[in-house]
């Protein structure tokens, strides 16, 4: 209960300091959101409007920065991350949810299919290590160190330009309009196959690498050893002993990865124009859109939180020596 209770006490505070910060930082930033929204919109705005900007803004003048920072809160907990008046003042809660679900389909599924792959693989490489199996750890390392753009501008030229298996871009055809039809299902599918392979292929070499490094290591442990003394089944020392013990470390990352699924792949919405979070946020900041920008850091930060919460209770669940340790 102590081990449970003292992270919680750590995930609180982080959430405050991460919301804090994010109430600060524009605030210290040269200019302002009314400022950049003026600049964007010159003759447009009466001298009148102005007041009222910096009011939807969360900037009035009339308030002191306490009183602004207690109202950013009760704007949190009320659902309200401010207006994007990059996007015609609409709310930036519905301008994250609208970007937010194709970036979790995409970067999600490949995430949680490289990791499953990586970790299968890397398993059965450090558990047969010396044998024919090493084979792929030249591979795993080339693989691993390729740049993303470069993986996926070949992916590109080569399904999709020379053969034409796949689109080139977006996240469905042009003239579309989402819905919830078997044509729609299709172009999606049919436009995120080939973004969804070139991730898997770029992170499945590290994944590959990090479990069989970890294998390697536990399989030299007494508790692997006395296993094998007992004349127990292979397969069974394999995954209730080593791989089980192995996979500690990799949750960690795997966490991590979870957490900025959320903020999605970059350099990949970019390469593919992708319509995801990732290039939503590279928009905010050519815009200078920052009541976006800030909605976009909180809801990155509070995601990588939350998955860190969760490979915490899956690390305590598997080894219980992290309970006792906190104890």
């Amino acid at each position: 209960m102590r081990f449970f209770l003292r992270r919680t006490a750590f995930y609180l505070f982080t959430a405050w300091a991460a919301v804090t910060i994010n109430f600060f930082l524009p605030r210290i930033m040269k200019g302002d959101p009314v400022s950049a929204y003026l600049q964007k919109n010159q003759g447009k705005i009466s001298p009148e409007a102005v007041e009222s900007l910096r009011t939807l803004f969360g900037l009035d003048t009339n308030k002191s920065l306490v009183e602004q920072y207690l109202d950013y809160w009760r704007m949190l907990f009320t659902g309200d991350l401010g207006r994007s008046f990059s996007k015609g003042l609409a709310p930036v809660s519905e301008v994250i949810a609208a970007a937010l679900p194709w970036t979790i389909g995409l970067v999600g599924i490949a995430t949680v299919i490289s990791f499953v792959l990586g970790t299968t693989i890397g398993s059965y490489v450090g558990w047969r290590r010396g044998s024919k199996a090493d084979l792929v750890i030249p591979f795993a390392t080339f693989f691993s160190t390729v740049p993303y753009f470069w993986m996926g501008l070949i992916a590109i030229a080569l399904f999709s330009t020379a053969l034409g298996w796949f689109p080139a871009s977006h996240a469905y055809d042009k003239g579309s309009q989402p819905a919830f039809t078997w044509d729609f299902i299709g172009q999606v599918i049919q436009h995120g196959t080939l973004p969804a392979l070139t991730i898997v292929v770029a992170s499945l070499g590290g994944w590959i690498l990090g479990m069989r490094n970890m294998m390697i290591t536990v399989m030299d442990e007494d508790y692997v050893t006395v296993a094998r003394a007992k004349g127990l089944p292979q397969r069974r020392v394999l995954v209730n002993y080593a791989a089980r013990n192995a996979i500690l470390p990799q949750l960690s990352s795997f966490a991590l990865s979870l957490g900025f699924i959320v903020g999605g792949t970059l350099v990949m919405e970019l390469v593919f124009s992708y319509p995801g979070v990732g290039k939503l946020l590279l928009d905010a900041t050519n815009a200078k859109d920052y009541p976006l920008m800030q909605g976009l850091f909180l809801v990155i930060t509070l995601a990588v939180l939350v998955a860190n919460i969760i490979a915490d209770i899956a690390y305590a669940a598997l080894d219980p020596r992290t309970r006792q340790m906190e104890a």
